[in-house]
């Protein structure tokens, strides 16, 4: 028997898709924030080799990038509380996705500070900006210039990736679309929808970070 495709019950639950979709890309927003915030401070450290952190932050980078998200995720929020710290499911997936982004644009950014010729450190110092003023002009918005294109796509990952924090009910897209199907057993419309929702997310994060690198990071070097 040819089997019916019926999307009526899964557009009856619409709203629930567009609104885990919209706590996807909140979860992705913030993560991007603070895990880029995160890889800034651990690249510079560790193309500079400022010791001890560039030890701790190789340590971190290690871990994060040879163990699977959804390890990460599980220990956070079912090990951590064993430690007596208790975390929502909205906390503990915002933190997996902070600290996987984190690791992962330190040695994205890092690339980009290694490829910034030591001369322009030296007219840096030679026109007497201070630490920090090259630091922002003449190394972090070049190196970030330079891996903008990487960085972009691992930001998308990470987005995509946040898919597995159903198996801790938070409530973002792919929990809705578990849910819905379970109520009304179309699996094929159920993802089919969810599929093309990803999908659209991903290609308009991609757009925007591709925005954000010409107006405000590329445009400037």
């Amino acid at each position: 028997m040819a089997y019916q495709f019926d999307f009526a019950p899964v557009l009856g639950q619409g709203g629930m898709l567009l609104e885990g979709a919209l706590f996807t890309l909140e979860l992705t927003a913030i993560g991007t924030l603070l895990g880029l915030g995160i890889g800034i401070v651990g690249a510079a450290v560790r193309a500079w080799r400022l010791r001890p952190f560039d030890w701790l932050f190789g340590i971190y980078v290690e871990l994060i990038r040879n163990t699977p998200f959804i390890v990460q995720l599980f220990f956070i929020f079912f090990g951590l509380p064993s430690l007596g710290v208790r975390l929502t499911e909205w906390q503990a997936a915002v933190l997996a996705m902070v600290i996987n982004l984190g690791a992962y644009s330190t040695e994205i950014i890092r690339a980009g500070i290694l490829a910034i010729p030591k001369g322009q450190l030296e007219a840096a110092a030679a026109l007497a900006m201070s630490r920090f003023e090259a630091f922002r002009h003449v190394v972090i918005q070049p190196a970030l210039g330079k891996v903008w294109p990487a960085l972009s796509s691992q930001i998308v990952i990470v987005m995509l990736g946040s898919a597995v924090c159903s198996q801790i009910a938070t409530e973002e897209l792919s929990f809705a679309a578990n849910f819905i199907q379970s109520r009304n057993f179309r699996a094929f419309e159920t993802y089919l929808l969810t599929t093309l929702l990803y999908l659209a997310m991903a290609v308009l994060l991609r757009q925007l970070l591709g925005w954000v690198g010409q107006r405000l990071i590329g445009g400037r070097r």
